[in-house]
C-alpha cells in the first residue's frame, strides 16, 4: 500500500484550489500590501531610540511584515474576540464636534477604544515582553485600519461589504475595493509603493502628528461619506475613471497613516 504524501501532486492541487478560491473572500484591512506600505513609512520617521527599542521587541521582524498580523490571527478563533477592534461603525452623519463626543463616550470594543487601550498598555514599563510584542503588533495594525475609509463608516452596510458595485468588470464590493483592489491596481510594491508616495514636509509631519487621535478617526469618517457620495444606481461600475478619482485619497491615507504611526511609536519608545 503506498503511502499518503503530503507534498504530493494531488495535495498540491487541492491546496492551491484552496488559496485561490477561499482567500480572496477573506476581507483584510488595505490588503497585506496597504498595511506593509503604512508600516514601512513608519519605519523611515521613526527616531533612533524608538527604532532600538522596537528592534527589542520585534526581533528581526519588520515594522512592515509585523503590519499584517492582525488580519492574518483571524484564522485562529481564539482571537475572535479582538474582530470588533479593527473599525468603528458610525451610521449618521455628524460634524466633528458630535463625532468626537461619539467616540468618546462609546465603551463599546471599537478601533477607538482599543487603540486608546493599547497605547495606554504600552506606556506601563512593567509590561511583560509577551504583552509589549502583542500590543505593538496590533498597534501597528490597528493605526493602519483606521486610516482605510471603510473601516470608520456605516454599521448598516458594514462598512461597505454590502454596497454591491463592479471593479473592472468583476463582482465586488465597496469595503474589498479599497481594502485590496485600488492599492493592487497601482502594481507596485509595498517597497516601491512607499517610496513612491512617502513625500511630506516637516511641518505636516508635525501636524498629522500633533492632531488628537480623535481628528485621525474623523478625518477618515470624512473620507468614507465622500466615497459612499460618489456610489450611485449609475455610477457601480468601476475602473479607469474611479482610480483617477480617488487614487490621491489613497496615497493620502496611507501616507498620513505611516506618519502618524512613526509619532505614536516615538513617543512611546523613544
Amino acid at each position: 500500500m503506498s503511502k499518503c504524501s503530503f507534498a504530493g501532486p494531488k495535495f498540491r492541487i487541492v491546496f492551491f484550489l484552496f488559496v485561490s478560491i477561499y482567500l480572496p473572500m477573506q476581507t483584510f484591512a488595505w490588503g497585506v500590501i496597504g498595511h506593509r506600505v503604512v508600516g514601512e513609512i513608519a519605519s523611515l520617521h521613526l527616531n533612533a531610540k524608538a527604532r532600538k527599542e522596537i528592534q527589542r521587541i520585534l526581533g528581526y521582524e519588520s515594522i512592515a511584515m509585523a503590519s499584517n498580523w492582525g488580519d492574518l490571527i483571524k484564522s485562529d478563533s481564539s482571537y475572535n474576540y479582538i474582530s470588533n477592534w479593527h473599525y468603528v461603525d458610525i451610521d449618521e452623519t455628524l460634524n466633528q464636534q458630535q463625532f468626537i463626543s461619539r467616540l468618546k463616550n462609546d465603551t463599546t470594543a471599537n478601533a477607538y477604544t482599543k487603540v486608546t487601550m493599547i497605547v495606554d498598555s504600552l506606556r506601563n514599563k512593567n509590561l511583560s515582553m509577551d504583552k509589549k510584542v502583542f500590543y505593538l503588533k496590533l498597534l501597528i495594525h490597528f493605526i493602519g485600519d483606521i486610516h482605510q475609509p471603510m473601516h470608520v463608516a456605516r454599521h448598516s452596510d458594514l462598512g461597505g461589504n454590502k454596497v454591491r458595485v463592479q471593479w473592472f468588470n468583476q463582482p465586488s464590493n465597496l469595503h474589498k475595493v479599497w481594502d485590496e483592489q485600488l492599492v493592487e491596481f497601482q502594481q507596485l510594491s509595498y517597497t516601491e509603493f512607499s517610496t513612491a508616495i512617502n513625500h511630506s514636509t516637516k511641518e505636516q509631519r508635525t501636524t498629522w502628528q500633533k492632531q488628537p487621535m480623535t481628528d485621525w478617526f474623523f478625518e477618515t469618517y470624512q473620507e468614507s461619506r465622500k466615497i459612499y457620495a460618489g456610489i450611485t444606481e449609475d455610477n457601480q461600475k468601476l475602473s479607469y475613471r474611479y482610480n483617477y478619482d480617488y487614487v490621491t485619497t489613497l496615497k493620502t491615507q496611507l501616507l498620513k497613516g505611516g506618519v502618524r504611526l512613526a509619532g505614536l511609536l516615538n513617543e512611546l519608545f523613544g
